[in-house]
């Protein structure tokens, strides 16, 4: 298949685009340079002259204390930006998948959120994702939506990095123990998305890797794995203030994979220990 990754050059959209080459489909990758999803006449123009099977739609924007001051920016990267590529994908027959955010809830549940829970997005950067996810399905019947959580992996900054630099800079390191989630590797989560496209199983999915932790107990996993002799402090969200809220729980029910003959995806601590051999692989 022909398909076009916007943000090919994220964290994500790096490993989408190594998943497609792999399993041999057509990659174009496109970011800022090369597509500005917020013209809708480049939109349309590109898709219409690269007629992809597919657009896989990483971009984002995803600063989500950023978005809190500038939140009509993220509006039109996240809102804007996809309702245009959904335009774009309904004149030319594509696909569209759009990668979305458990940040479209408000973290007060206490079991998994399924697929159809009610959303209530605690900030701007959760808004304008929701909104985003409005938009496409005002335009499109037949989609994919993939709402993922805590992403890592090796092109791009993320918790494991962080953890990892202060605890050799600093051997102690605070954590908040308050917020629960499951932490999802970019290659798990671009695999997922490659075959989701192979596929005609519509809707939206939630895609983490499988497991549950707070991110105090990410944090100690990291330096368990990574045989660092870090102190770990738990920390309260109040503690650690944000300009923008945090979900306290943002566990996603990943039952739709599996009820659809999908791949779910492994566990957070054997896609911990896969990222750490592949970023000492690229060191």
């Amino acid at each position: 298949m022909k398909v076009v990754v916007t943000g090919a050059a994220g964290q994500l959209g790096q490993d989408v685009m190594r998943e497609l080459v792999r399993k041999n489909h057509q990659a174009y990758g496109t970011d800022r340079q090369q597509l500005d999803i917020t013209n809708e006449a480049d939109v349309i123009a590109y898709i219409s002259e690269v007629k992809p099977d597919v657009i896989l739609h990483c971009a984002a924007y995803t600063n989500v204390d950023g978005a809190e001051a500038n939140e009509e920016i993220a509006y039109q990267i996240n809102a804007s930006g996809t309702e245009y590529l959904a335009r774009a994908a309904k004149l030319n027959g594509a696909k569209l998948l759009l990668v979305s955010t458990d940040y479209v809830f408000d973290g007060t549940a206490n079991e998994p959120y399924e697929v159809d829970e009610p959303t209530k997005p605690l900030g701007a950067y959760g808004r304008t994702k929701l909104a985003g996810e409005q938009l496409l399905q005002k335009h499109l019947e037949q989609f994919f939506i993939v709402r993922t959580a805590w992403v890592f992996g090796v092109y791009g900054k993320n918790f494991v990095k962080t953890m990892i630099r202060l605890g050799e800079e600093r051997g102690e390191v605070g954590v908040v123990h308050d917020q629960v989630g499951s932490p999802t590797y970019t290659v798990d989560l671009a695999q997922f998305m490659v075959q989701l496209i192979e596929t005609d199983k519509y809707g939206i999915y939630h895609a983490t890797n499988s497991g549950v932790c707070s991110w105090y107990e990410f944090a100690v996993e990291i330096f368990k794995q990574t045989n660092l002799n870090v102190k770990v402090n738990p920390l309260t969200s109040d503690q650690f203030p944000t300009p923008a809220a945090r979900p306290k729980y943002s566990v996603l029910s990943k039952e739709k994979i599996s009820e659809n003959g999908l791949t779910p995806l492994r566990d957070w601590k054997e896609a911990l220990a896969a990222y750490l051999k592949e970023t000492t692989e690229k060191s």
